[in-house]
């Protein structure tokens, strides 16, 4: 299902780098950013990883809930998130559920690799409702982060 503005944001369930079930529906009442994400331990998945940790007191200032999603393990989302201090959750979709569900399956991923998450930030609403959300065109690049803060800073 393609994400629309204004329409529902997909229910999901995935287990976190400390190995607990996080739902979106447990943070309903706050505001959300999911930052989908390649695979971990790559530069650009680093730097917009690392953005949202630098910048968690505005984030926070917005009750703005930042989530980062990739198709790695548990196991080595709890390593690369030790090893940049996120302070966040890291959820691991290692079955590719959420990232079918969200309309974001890369096929073709680098190094004859297939099947990961692209990039992507998408911000919802207190309701559960997609307010806004980019998708790189090429997944070399960041999403526009300045542009994601502003729609959150206008909910």
């Amino acid at each position: 299902m393609p994400l629309e503005i204004g329409k529902k944001a997909p229910e999901f369930s995935l287990f976190s780098d400390a190995r607990k079930e996080v739902s979106l529906k447990d943070f309903r009442g706050h505001n959300v950013v999911l930052n989908f994400f390649p695979a971990a331990f790559t530069g650009v998945c680093t730097a917009q990883l690392c953005d949202a940790r630098d910048n968690m007191g505005a984030y926070e200032k917005l009750d703005a809930q930042i989530l980062g999603i990739s198709i790695d393990t548990p196991f080595a989302l709890s390593k690369y998130k030790s090893e940049n201090n996120y302070n966040f959750p890291l959820l691991s979709d290692f079955n590719k559920t959420v990232t079918k569900k969200y309309g974001l399956l890369l096929k073709d991923f680098l190094l004859g690799m297939h099947g990961v998450s692209k990039r992507a930030v998408i911000v919802i609403d207190k309701n559960g409702i997609v307010r806004y959300f980019q998708i790189p065109e090429k997944q070399g690049d960041m999403p526009d982060l300045k542009k994601m803060r502003e729609v959150l800073e206008t909910m």
